[in-house]
Parts: structure tokens; sequence; C-alpha cells
């Protein structure tokens, strides 16, 4: 009432207003000087930490991520809280959109078996990894992404940024998992689509020579390597469509490298008890680290 009256009494006055409203004028003079409220304070002091922390997380968190990323920071308010002063700040999380494919299938290369038959789980860090590519459209031309993740944490272990679909994309990023990676890769089973690009005889012959077991989807089935097209899903929504246009390959390369390294360090995941990749790796193996793949 106070602010329809603020609105309004340069035009009309404050008494005629109040005598409409049947309210008296010292009721609306007594309310203007009253100090704040305890819970006012509060969601003003609660709205700068949400625009921060939303800001900070590439603005893609919803109410829910938002509330798990307060607590976690020790910030103790209510979902509820957080979904009202959200909506009131006009602050909203990112929606994904529908993803496309970018590997074309070669008909006439001898696949290996699907070993994964959509059972996208693993026991242990380094024993299964997911591999797929994406596109984005800049002003000078498309430019492809590939990414390869474990299934394990999630985290991304090898990404690559190309103007080519040429396999060298692929390779160069299956290079980076394995050096960003510790240990040994027995019984590490990789696993991709149809694409030429996975199934080139460079690409085979370094999973061949590092120990790994090639996995291809079978044909036909549209969740053959879904939780690699989610990840490229992500990477649409949080960073190329809120972050774009982009002029090229060298300032998606440098946003992708700070989207990989936010990624695996600070994002939560609600399938890993919202923590991210990095630390749900660390309680894994308390005495190792993960690589940072976002740094090489």
């Amino acid at each position: 009432m106070s602010r329809f009256i603020d609105t309004y009494r340069e035009r009309f006055g404050v008494e005629p207003i109040c005598r409409e409203l049947q309210v008296a004028p010292s009721t609306y003079y007594a309310a203007r000087c009253r100090p704040p409220s305890a819970r006012h304070v509060r969601d003003e002091a609660l709205k700068m930490k949400l625009r921060h922390v939303h800001a900070e997380h590439f603005s893609v968190y919803g109410a829910r991520k938002l509330w798990r990323q307060l607590h976690r920071e020790g910030v103790p308010a209510a979902r509820c809280t957080v979904e009202r002063l959200m909506h009131t700040i006009g602050l909203v999380g990112a929606v994904r959109g529908k993803p496309k494919r970018t590997t074309i299938a070669d008909e006439t290369a001898v696949r290996p078996a699907d070993l994964v038959q959509r059972h996208f789980e693993a026991p242990t860090p380094n024993r299964l990894w997911m591999a797929d590519l994406t596109y984005v459209r800049t002003w000078s031309g498309f430019v492809y992404v590939a990414f390869i993740t474990d299934v394990y944490s999630r985290a991304i272990v090898g990404w690559q940024v190309s103007r080519s679909l040429r396999s060298d994309l692929a390779l160069d990023a299956l290079e980076q998992a394995l050096l960003s990676r510790v240990g040994t890769f027995d019984g590490l089973v990789h696993h991709s689509d149809r694409g030429v690009q996975y199934l080139s005889i460079r690409y085979t012959e370094r999973l061949a020579e590092a120990g790994v077991v090639t996995s291809v989807g079978s044909r036909g089935d549209s969740y053959d390597n879904a939780m690699a097209e989610s990840v490229n899903g992500l990477y649409k929504t949080e960073l190329v469509r809120k972050q774009g246009p982009w002029r090229g390959l060298e300032d998606l390369e440098f946003a992708t490298l700070k989207w990989v390294d936010w990624y695996n360090h600070q994002r939560l995941f609600s399938a890993l008890g919202y923590v991210p990749p990095a630390e749900y790796e660390a309680n894994h193996y308390p005495e190792r680290v993960l690589a940072e793949a976002g740094t090489q």
C-alpha cells in the first residue's frame, strides 16, 4: 500500500489517496518511518548473494542448485526462499535444448561390439569413458568440439576444439585424456557412437596402444551414447548459447577452457550428491587429485 501511495502521491496527494483507500494518513507516514524488518534486511543481503553465486556459476543454476551451492558456502536459506527471491530479481536457470549429432557413421568400417548396452555406470575412475563431438556456429564458420567424459565422476578428462571434423580432433582429445589421468588403463572401456573419427585406424590403434578396450554403440539406438551427448547438451546450454555469439575458434576455445575447469571443479551434480566431479573423485581416492583437464 505504501508503494502505491508513493507512486501516485505527486499526482493526487497523500490525503485524497488515503481517503479513497480508507487509510489514515498517519498510518502511511508511520509506515514510511518504520525501520526495515529483519526479514527485509535478510532478503536484501540474500539477493546480493544469489546474484553473485548465479553469475559465478555461468548463470546456469536454477533454484535447486543455487540452494545447494549456498549451503556448501555456509549460507543457510530455505529452498522456498531461494525460489521466491530468484523470481523477484529475475534469475532463471539454463534450460537445455535438443542436442544434434555431428558424427557420421562409416557403413564400410569394421565396428567393435557395444560393451556398454546403455549401462552408464562405473565402480571407479578410469573404467568407462564416453566420447562424442558437437559443433558451434561462429561468425567465421563452424567450430567443432570433442569431449571425453569419465562416467564414474562425470569429469571431462579430455577435450579439443578445431575448425575441422578430421580425425585429429578426436585424437587430440584422447591424447589429453590419456595424459591427464593417473594410473594404468587396464580394464578401461572407451565408448563412442559410430562416427568415422572414432573408427579411424589412427584412433583405434592409439586406444589399443594404451591398453584401452573399444566399444561402439549399436545401430539405430538413439541412447547408445546418451551420457556423452548429455555433456554436449550442457556445454551448449551453459556456455555456447548463454555467452554467444562467437567470433571464431580462439574466443570459443578460451571460453571452453574456463567452462571445463568450472565444470570439473565447481559445478554441482545431483547424481554425485551435489558435489563437483573433482571432489567426488577425491572422496573415492583421497590420496589422488583429479588432473585439471581444463588447464591442458
